[in-house]
């Protein structure tokens, strides 16, 4: 038979360490040997980025604006021993949240369920996603080193000359300072992504922030959220049995250990990243979630949820052997395919994409599976593959169905 063809250009985000390592491995035994894969790529590696002065990660997210879907692959955010380890010229922001702020998406993250793996809490039932907004607060922060006694100070002065000043803290020694921001319009893209994908995944939303504590800044996001569901989905809420509460995080964390799952639990930027990675973690690994960006516009990006595996990667330099779930980055390849598929109308594409998701996971319920899956399974007598082993056998699985 001869391979899929496409129409539309992914757009192809490389990415860091050990998760790079798997990438080429999933395109070579997994995707080029029955796709005519067509990518625009982009080397998001830190030293390309490095290179480009950060130029690449603007002009890929620029590029899924313009082609519609895209697929990533797990990228370094540089920390100060980064910066030494890769001689950077400054400690570049996090790509993701580049990526974000300028694609105005949420991220919506769901843990990947498979039989012998089941959630350490047992009344998880079904998968609970995390819509994570994606843009501002902590990530696109402002902050500094105070040196000594004074005073701080928070102040707007708006384009018509009005100023408000407000006194951060009086300082009597040093310390550190921390602005944040968001936008209405960030947050009104936020809390219409997260209905209408409960619409179309028919599932209930929480929302949770801190407005108690937070009283502008938090309840900002409340009352925007309130107002449009009042304005806009209530109905249609309704006319699907479908139920729309805010609570405060606090008690979201305790509600949620309680529920059966099958729901979507939005959080603020920063708790939905702690969240997400709980809630993954909670149901095997960090390399079970699939993890998409959907903009307003209708453009979306896949990923994987977690990071780039930096102690294997160590491992693989030094020719040692490894064993490293690939599992979600392979789940970000099927995503980012099969919405290729459906909006470019080539069915075929996306009945492969799904024959992949099952292949993967067929492999895993047969007893082969990577190390971190083998030390949770209740399956007895499983085969521990490593990095390249696993994926081989995943094309093992995929080819015997076909």
């Amino acid at each position: 038979m001869g391979k899929i063809e496409m129409k539309t250009p992914l757009v192809e985000m490389d990415g860091d360490e050990m998760t790079r390592i798997l990438w080429q491995m999933i395109k070579d035994e997994l995707l080029l040997p029955y796709i005519d894969l067509k990518t625009e790529y982009y080397d998001l590696g830190l030293k390309h980025r490095n290179e480009t002065d950060d130029q690449v990660t603007i002009d890929s997210a620029k590029a899924t604006q313009k082609y519609g879907v895209a697929v990533k692959c797990a990228t370094i955010t540089p920390n100060a021993a980064r910066v030494e380890e890769y001689d950077l010229k400054e400690m570049w922001k996090s790509p993701n949240g580049t990526i974000r702020a300028i694609l105005d998406g949420t991220v919506f993250r769901a843990p990947i369920r498979v039989k012998g793996i089941d959630p350490c809490v047992k009344n998880w039932e079904k998968p609970i996603t995390l819509a994570r907004h994606a843009y501002g607060d902590v990530y696109k922060n402002v902050e500094t080193r105070i040196p000594g006694a004074g005073k701080a100070e928070l102040v707007f002065t708006g384009v018509d000359g009005q100023e408000i000043r407000q006194t951060i803290h009086e300082f009597d020694g040093p310390g550190v300072i921390q602005g944040i921001h968001n936008t209405d319009k960030s947050i009104l893209s936020f809390a219409k992504s997260c209905f209408n994908y409960a619409l179309d995944t028919k599932q209930d939303l929480w929302f949770a922030t801190k407005d108690t504590i937070s009283k502008v800044y938090d309840h900002r996001f409340k009352d925007i959220f309130q107002e449009v569901y009042d304005s806009e989905y209530k109905d249609r809420f309704e006319e699907n049995g479908l139920e729309y509460f805010y609570t405060l995080i606090d008690d979201a964390v305790a509600r949620v250990m309680k529920t059966k799952g099958g729901f979507i639990w939005a959080c603020k930027n920063y708790d939905g990243d702690v969240m997400s990675d709980m809630v993954s973690s909670a149901c095997g690994s960090l390399a079970m979630m699939t993890s998409v960006l959907v903009s307003p516009s209708g453009v979306y990006e896949y990923e994987a949820a977690h990071g780039t595996v930096q102690r294997h990667y160590y491992k693989h330099l030094q020719g040692e052997e490894t064993s490293t779930n690939s599992v979600a980055t392979i789940f970000a390849w099927t995503g980012a395919l099969k919405k290729r598929g459906e909006l470019d109308g080539i069915s075929e594409l996306c009945s492969f994409a799904d024959e992949l998701e099952r292949a993967t996971l067929s492999t895993i319920e047969s007893g082969k599976m990577t190390k971190d899956l083998a030390l949770i399974t209740s399956m007895k007598n499983v085969t521990v593959l490593n990095s390249e082993g696993f994926i081989k056998a995943i094309r093992e699985t995929l080819e015997a169905v076909s």
